[in-house]
């Protein structure tokens, strides 16, 4: 018996059916107004692939409450600033107690803005490259919360093309994770309110980076 799309939304307090994630008021902003919706902007990818790397092994909530202190720790996140960091700035960031100080985290951020910058000169920008591997076939609906899967064949094609590209601590999961952050698959439950204007915010995007609607 397929489970009912319940299982997977919430009713929040204005009375919105959401991702049952979503539920805290500490999410509910991030799920309205940024998740899932299509990231264009080669500052922008670099700043979810950071996020999602340091998450890893850690709740979102988390990562949420201490975002403002990264984006002052990462220069904004701005790829070519960031590209720029030495040993210095590498242990400037292990004494904020602001962001999470993981050295190997850390480290990977920085190396990755500098791939960034590679990308963008082979690519003509990031999401030039990302957007490739947006699924032709859009997935299935989220009918439950067993249903969000946490990799997929297209999230293993991108981590080992940003792998081979050099970039660091991204496997699979931290990619499927980018993708979903990013707007390369509308993984809103079925039933959620935004889903439907998330689907059309992401067509358009599509049609206007890979030609496919």
């Amino acid at each position: 018996m397929e489970t009912s799309a319940s299982d997977a939304l919430a009713l929040s307090p204005d009375g919105r059916p959401r991702c049952y994630w979503a539920a805290s008021p500490e999410y509910e902003s991030y799920h309205d107004r940024e998740w899932g919706r299509p990231v264009v902007t080669d500052d922008g990818f670099f700043e979810r692939l950071c996020l999602e790397g340091f998450q890893s092994g850690l709740s979102w909530l988390t990562i949420l409450r201490k975002r403002p202190a990264f984006r002052a720790a990462f220069a904004g996140f701005h790829v070519a600033a960031v590209a720029r960091f030495g040993p210095a700035d590498v242990e400037r960031l292990m004494n904020d107690a602001g962001i999470v100080r993981n050295r190997r985290k850390i480290e990977a951020a920085v190396n990755n803005a500098a791939r960034c910058v590679e990308v963008i000169d082979d690519c003509g920008s990031v999401a030039a490259l990302v957007w490739r591997f947006r699924p032709d076939d859009p997935p299935p609906p989220i009918r439950s919360r067993a249903g969000w899967p946490a990799v997929t064949p297209e999230s293993k094609a991108l981590a080992a093309e940003l792998r081979r590209r050099g970039f660091q601590f991204v496997g699979p999961t931290t990619a499927y994770a980018t993708m979903q952050a990013a707007g390369l698959v509308n993984d809103h439950a079925e039933g959620c309110y935004v889903r439907d204007e998330v689907e059309r915010l992401q067509r358009d995007a599509a049609a206007r980076l890979t030609g496919n609607g």
